[in-house]
């Protein structure tokens, strides 16, 4: 479904990414992961169009979307989460999700003003799919709360109900568990494994190695901009230049290791 080739980005004289090539099938949960620093939201900001690569080409269901504006690869189906949570605090949680959908409305200037039948008609369809996108993350009971009120952890959730609502493909979810306790990462997890059930494929930054093992069918990683593995966890969790690049050894290992050299 999207297909990074050789894809490489400077600013100025600093070389952010080198080369980087990455295919995320159709229905897949690909991890993307390296320490801070490596290029990881750079990647997930040349898909979504707002940056433009310095070489290399992103494909997207068979179409290149470089160059393209960031709205119109949103209306191609890409959307993405981010790493600092961007919600309307103001608006409703119904209302944040409705935003989401508006891509999909089309009743003109006209009909907003004197509020006309087509824009009854889809604006009644937009709260609907919203109210369904919240009982996905089972936020639907709190629809007319504030999200200012919101939890951290409903924070996120709703952030992800609000991309839902453009109706993407590509999910691109920037560090969707951070600063979340374990009970919020495990019930996150059930989630994001639910809408790929329902049809996506996913895509996501993360730190967090026991939600993305267990998560993630394929993982890259990522280092001084540079893709260094790619492959299942397992062959991941054991890769000798990932462990020393990002992973690291327990103390045990890395006793044991002594040990051998002795």
């Amino acid at each position: 479904m999207l297909e990074l080739s050789n894809i490489s980005m400077r600013f100025g004289g600093l070389h952010v990414l080198h080369d980087v090539n990455l295919k995320v099938p159709q229905g897949a949960i690909f991890g993307l992961i390296g320490p801070n620093g490596a290029g990881k939201t750079t990647v997930f900001n040349i898909i979504t169009g707002l940056l433009r690569p310095s070489g290399g080409n992103v494909v997207f269901d068979g179409k290149s979307l470089v160059g393209v504006k960031p709205h119109r690869i949103t209306r191609a189906g890409v959307a993405r989460t981010f790493q600092n949570i961007r919600l309307f605090k103001e608006m409703t949680l119904l209302e944040n999700v409705v935003v989401g959908a508006y891509r999909h409305m089309h009743y003109g200037v006209g009909g907003l003003l004197f509020s006309l039948p087509n824009f009854r008609k889809h604006e009644a369809q937009a709260r609907e799919r919203a109210l369904e996108l919240l009982s996905w993350m089972r936020l639907d009971h709190k629809a007319n709360d504030l999200a200012d009120n919101l939890s951290y952890g409903e924070q996120r959730r709703l952030e992800l109900a609000r991309a839902l609502a453009t109706e993407p493909r590509l999910l691109l979810l920037d560090e969707p568990v951070a600063g979340m306790n374990t009970g919020e990462r495990a019930e996150l997890m059930r989630e994001i494994e639910a809408i790929r059930g329902r049809g996506y494929t996913i895509l996501m930054i993360e730190h967090d190695m026991h939600f993305v093992m267990g998560l993630c069918e394929t993982i890259a990683v990522l280092n001084f901009g540079k893709i260094i593995a790619s492959g299942e966890p397992e062959s991941i969790r054991n890769n000798e230049q990932v462990i020393e690049a990002y992973l690291g050894r327990d103390d045990e290992e890395d006793e044991q290791a002594a040990e051998v050299r002795a």
